[in-house]
């Protein structure tokens, strides 16, 4: 009886903090997003994890050389302005300039095939106030590491995510 009682109580215990070593991802992928090639550095937390399924919000940085050869810098204008290439037509600066870091927030849910590890989702990024959906496919490398990658309009990514 006594052995019943420590497994319940070891159960009790470490079963909790099982999740728990898994909630902080790190994600560092190769990312195309808006036309513009680059690589993301991102954190989440998983807020919900039941079984094999999560909701996983998250932020992070798109770093680009923002070099788009869809608009050129005039600098005969004063003072000089943005302009597309086809059309003249005078656009943002940020167009323009030559290096690009933006920042994003997302959401996932995804569901973790149980034998496989395989997860399997979609997810939500908000960046430079487009919302965008896309899905996502993670797949084991070795323990709490993955191969992942997401793919949506207008936005494709690749790359290593780690849990703790």
């Amino acid at each position: 009886m006594k052995s019943i009682a420590v497994l319940a109580v070891a159960a009790a215990v470490l079963l909790p903090a099982a999740p728990a070593a898994a909630q902080v991802v790190l994600e560092a992928n190769a990312a195309r997003s808006e036309g513009q090639w680059g690589a993301e550095l991102g954190a989440g937390f998983s807020v919900i994890s039941i079984g094999g399924f999560r909701i996983t919000p998250g932020a992070g940085v798109f770093l680009s050389d923002g070099h788009d050869n869809r608009y050129v810098l005039d600098n005969a204008a004063t003072p000089p302005e943005c302009r597309k290439v086809d059309g003249g037509k005078v656009v943002s600066d940020k167009r323009c300039e030559s290096d690009s870091t933006r920042f994003y927030g997302r959401v996932e849910a995804t569901f973790t095939l149980p034998v496989a590890g395989i997860s399997v989702g979609t997810g939500a990024r908000l960046m430079s106030s487009k919302l965008r959906p896309y899905g996502t496919l993670a797949v084991p490398l070795v323990p709490l590491v993955n191969v992942k990658a997401n793919a949506g309009p207008k936005y494709l990514a690749a790359g290593v995510q780690a849990r703790f």
